[in-house]
């Protein structure tokens, strides 16, 4: 809190600017408290969730908080997951781009969709913006998909934007197959 000589006290608002990118039909750009309904319906759809995390679902208050560490994200390590906005319609069709908490091996670049986005080459599309996103933003920096088995759409997204199967890993005490993303500058 900051106090003006002899007035109240006020309170400094700091405000991070999440970027936004365009790609032809989509808009990623940070959540919005109007995203709600449309992603805790997302994430309360057991198909949808199914190779996400432990595979279960959230309830609309975890939506929430996920929404909040997502945007929290880019304010602490300037990278973080946009929200997918098709623009054809202005829906909310999902979330794409970068994640790296302090327990996370590397730089991931990871996408999640509604079911009814799914099949359009949203996630394709989206996915490549991140990634190209990541190598100007952290040129050098090791990019990586964790794609639990079983996860054939994601597999082949992954592949699509160019990645290589680089092995596998335990993610957080889950199985998940790494694919590595070249990064120009990373030596």
């Amino acid at each position: 809190e900051a106090r003006a000589a002899g007035g109240p006290a006020r309170r400094r608002v700091s405000r991070f600017q999440i970027p936004e990118l365009a790609t032809g039909r989509l808009l990623l750009r940070a959540f919005r408290e109007d995203d709600l309904e449309a992603f805790a319906a997302m994430s309360a759809d057991p198909e949808v969730m199914r190779y996400i995390g432990t595979g279960d679902t959230v309830d609309r208050n975890a939506a929430w908080r996920t929404m909040a560490g997502f945007n929290g994200h880019w304010a602490l390590r300037g990278i973080g997951m946009w929200a997918v906005q098709r623009l054809e319609d202005s829906a909310f069709i999902g979330r794409a781009g970068l994640h790296h908490p302090p327990y996370w091996p590397s730089l991931e670049c990871g996408w999640v969709l509604s079911r009814s986005a799914w099949g359009h080459g949203y996630a394709r599309e989206a996915a490549a913006a991140a990634l190209a996103y990541a190598r100007r933003a952290r040129p050098g920096e090791r990019l990586q998909s964790f794609i639990q088995p079983g996860n054939d759409r994601s597999v082949r997204v992954a592949l699509a934007i160019g990645a290589r199967r680089a092995g596998d890993a335990d993610l957080l005490g889950s199985p998940v197959q790494v694919y590595e993303h070249d990064n120009p500058a990373r030596g």
